[in-house]
């Protein structure tokens, strides 16, 4: 029983290597950016819209609500990061259904690289909105002795963001395997039905955790 894509190699050459986990990320990728193309080819303003337009707005909409729930008043500066994270992650799951495929978040390497993402978006647009300054000085509230705390802090919550994602997408498609080898018809389905919620709710999760590590990096401004 694999219990990554990783170990799934189709080439490798000295530290080079390709997985499977490379090629489906960039595959997911592909299809994102195809999609994206075509479904946005034909916007339209007036009532009648495509199905596609009206999927998309829905999206669109729901994902710049969640922002302005989280406490950025702003969602526009914010949505291409959280909304791409949103999608790459939910896009990533839902593909389940396909026989033989293997989600490239049950691959540590994977959540950990979306999670340093999410580690060096914090400080970018704390500083894009606070300055600098404002934004180093978070380290020291509520006193300088706490500076030390904060920046383990940083570091912990970006290795629990990884580790999350990783642990329950990885446990997901164990227990798929598992009940496949038991019973190979009625518990797969069911539990791939789950699956693809399970899927879901942690691409929320994620993309809800990394608007509020933004959501705090920003209020700097609005404290001062």
């Amino acid at each position: 029983m694999k219990l990554s894509p990783d170990e799934t190699i189709f080439w490798q050459h000295g530290f080079v290597t390709i997985n499977l986990t490379i090629v489906t990320t960039w595959a997911i990728m592909l299809l994102l950016v195809i999609g994206a193309k075509l479904i946005t080819r034909k916007l339209q303003t007036g009532l009648r819209i495509s199905r596609w337009q009206c999927v998309v707005e829905m999206i669109v909409t729901t994902i710049n609500e969640q922002i302005k729930e989280v406490g950025l008043d702003n969602p526009g500066k914010y949505i291409g990061f959280i909304g791409t994270l949103f999608l790459f992650i939910g896009v990533s799951n839902l593909c389940i259904i396909f026989p033989g495929y293997e989600p490239p978040t049950g691959s540590l390497s994977t959540t950990t690289a979306l999670a340093i993402s999410v580690l060096l978006a914090v400080p970018f647009f704390g500083i894009a909105e606070g300055g600098i300054g404002g934004y180093l000085k978070t380290y020291l509230q509520p006193t300088w002795i706490m500076l030390p705390f904060n920046l383990i802090s940083e570091i912990t919550r970006t290795l629990a963001l990884a580790v999350r994602l990783f642990g329950n997408i990885m446990s997901g498609g164990m227990i798929v395997a598992i009940l496949l080898s038991i019973s190979p018809f009625i518990f797969p389905v069911i539990m791939n039905v789950l699956g693809l919620l399970t899927g879901m709710v942690q691409a929320y999760i994620f993309s809800i955790l990394a608007t509020v590590y933004i959501a705090g990096a920003v209020q700097v401004k609005k404290t001062k």
